[in-house]
């Protein structure tokens, strides 16, 4: 009997052991989920999730004299739920830049670029292709003729991505025509096309790729602006704040002239759930 006593102890032990380890386990799994299906959401432009990234982008190397360029792009991503089956979705960019003065070796101009504003049409609940439809709009708000266009733009936008397994796979699309504004100013034409891919890691960590290929079809030659690369991110929690951090590096395969011959790409994007 004293044998038993002792088993049956062991055995209560060994229970209790596995009932402490299992929900641990299933915690963490579930935190884990939680972290991911949170990335996805932050790489997901259509996603029903209020966002504000905060994106610096370098340039290195723009015209003879190899000058630096500094745009700050601050881009709020603010969804409105307008019925059970559709989503509008705004995403606004507001550009804050430095400007090198290309034909001297120093000398810049800074303040504010031109603001666009993008409204996406989206369906509630899509299946396994993603998409979001609508308007761009360029609003003439520079402070400085270096700046902007000094022109009213419009056109279309489109987004599609899918979200197979641990990848987020889409790209976005928009062309801008200059509609209105300064007759002295060159008109504006340009197509943008973001493909993005991302592949989420453990622990909110992924590996990106988002280079942003323009083409302006207003220049005699050189119209294309191709990067290559990417980079590494990860979303994570600053105290009861959910955040997503990530860096870039592009290089510039092809650029009009006096284009930089690298980027650097930082981004801080703080996300709020419902």
């Amino acid at each position: 009997m004293p044998f038993l006593n002792v088993r049956i102890s062991h055995l209560r032990t060994l229970v209790l052991t596995l009932a402490l380890a299992f929900p641990s386990a299933t915690a963490a799994t579930a935190q884990e989920q939680e972290t991911e299906a949170l990335a996805k959401a932050a790489q997901n432009p259509v996603a029903d999730l209020i966002s504000l990234p905060i994106q610096n982008n370098t340039s290195f190397g723009l015209g003879p004299n190899d000058r630096t360029q500094n745009v700050t792009n601050i881009q709020p991503v603010v969804p409105f739920g307008i019925s059970d089956r559709w989503t509008l979705i705004t995403r606004t960019i507001v550009p804050i830049i430095s400007q090198p003065d290309l034909s001297a070796e120093s000398g810049s101009t800074f303040g504010l670029g031109d603001i666009n504003a993008s409204l996406f049409l989206s369906p509630a609940n899509a299946g396994g292709l993603i998409w979001g439809i609508g308007p761009i709009i360029s609003l003439p708000t520079a402070t400085d003729a270096a700046l902007g266009s000094d022109k009213w733009g419009i056109g279309p936008s489109l987004i599609l991505l899918t979200m197979p397994g641990h990848w987020v796979v889409g790209v976005l699309v928009n062309n801008i025509w200059s509609v209105a504004g300064n007759d002295d100013r060159a008109d504006v034409n340009q197509l943008l096309v973001q493909y993005f891919v991302n592949y989420n890691l453990a622990n909110g960590w992924y590996l990106t790729s988002a280079p942003i290929n323009t083409v302006n079809w207003e220049l005699d030659e050189d119209k294309a602006t191709i990067p290559l690369g990417g980079g590494v991110g990860r979303v994570f929690r600053l105290g009861r704040q959910p955040v997503n951090a990530q860096v870039q590096a592009f290089y510039l395969a092809a650029k009009p002239a006096n284009g930089p011959d690298w980027s650097l790409r930082l981004q801080f994007q703080m996300l709020f759930p419902k």
